[in-house]
């Protein structure tokens, strides 16, 4: 079984949509330490002239903070602010706005508490747009491990039941395959390659990668899965 392992990020970009949907099972380490200015609570979409950093504020803890203890700072207007900026200024003339309006509508009027569980479902919401239906399971959910790193990565993988670790090319540097191999774990390197697919941009703009995959999906709609794995094969 290949299993998937990534921290919980808002609105992800296609880099983890592409992980998720090449796994059998997806793990959200939602146990590990929240990481300031990383992409947990925020992402780029596409502006009109220049991409749009949406952030989700949270209440300033310790640096130690894991992400599921990540509390959301509600006293600020953010979920107005981000769906105003999707509905408004980023993709009212996105061909699938439409197609997809209801489902972003209701995320932004639920009221969120907590980073890990708003981050999850901005994943679980584009996985069901996509059509992915890959098992997400939190790591929270499966146990309490006391290793870290790499080790931590396989002794999930091992409760999990997992024979292989499908990993994101940029841990090459840093990953211990080693410790996965102590407990039986192979490790199988994504290589994602993103698609390049039409963008309702300015003319004469060119395309603009490592967006959110919402990009993707507002302008490709039912047929976003397809050119996510286009990419995929592509030579």
């Amino acid at each position: 079984m290949r299993v998937a392992l990534h921290q919980p990020h808002y609105l992800p970009w296609l880099g983890l949509i592409d992980k998720i949907d090449r796994a059998d099972l997806f793990v959200v380490l939602d146990t590990v330490q929240f990481e300031r200015r990383g992409w947990q609570n925020r992402n780029y979409v596409a502006g009109r002239d220049k991409p749009v950093l949406l952030t989700v504020p949270v209440n300033q803890g310790n640096r130690d903070d894991r992400i599921l203890d990540k509390r959301i700072d509600n006293g600020r207007q953010w979920r107005i602010k981000h769906y105003k900026a999707l509905s408004e200024h980023c993709y009212r003339r996105a061909p699938y706005w439409r197609e997809y309006r209801d489902e972003i509508a209701h995320l932004y009027e639920t009221e969120w508490d907590g980073l890990a569980e708003l981050a999850t479902e901005t994943t679980r919401m584009l996985m069901r747009c996509f059509g992915i239906d890959t098992p997400v399971l939190l790591a929270s959910e499966i146990g309490d491990f006391p290793g870290r790193k790499s080790e931590l990565l396989a002794q999930i993988c091992a409760k999990t039941g997992a024979d292989i670790m499908l990993s994101g090319d940029g841990a090459r540097d840093y990953l211990d395959t080693g410790a996965l191999r102590r407990y039986g774990i192979g490790v199988e390197w994504q290589d994602f390659r993103h698609p390049v697919y039409p963008q309702h941009l300015p003319a004469g703009a060119g395309f603009v990668p490592r967006l959110s995959a919402i990009d993707l999906l507002l302008n490709a709609g039912p047929d976003a899965l397809q050119v996510l794995r286009q990419a995929q094969t592509r030579s």
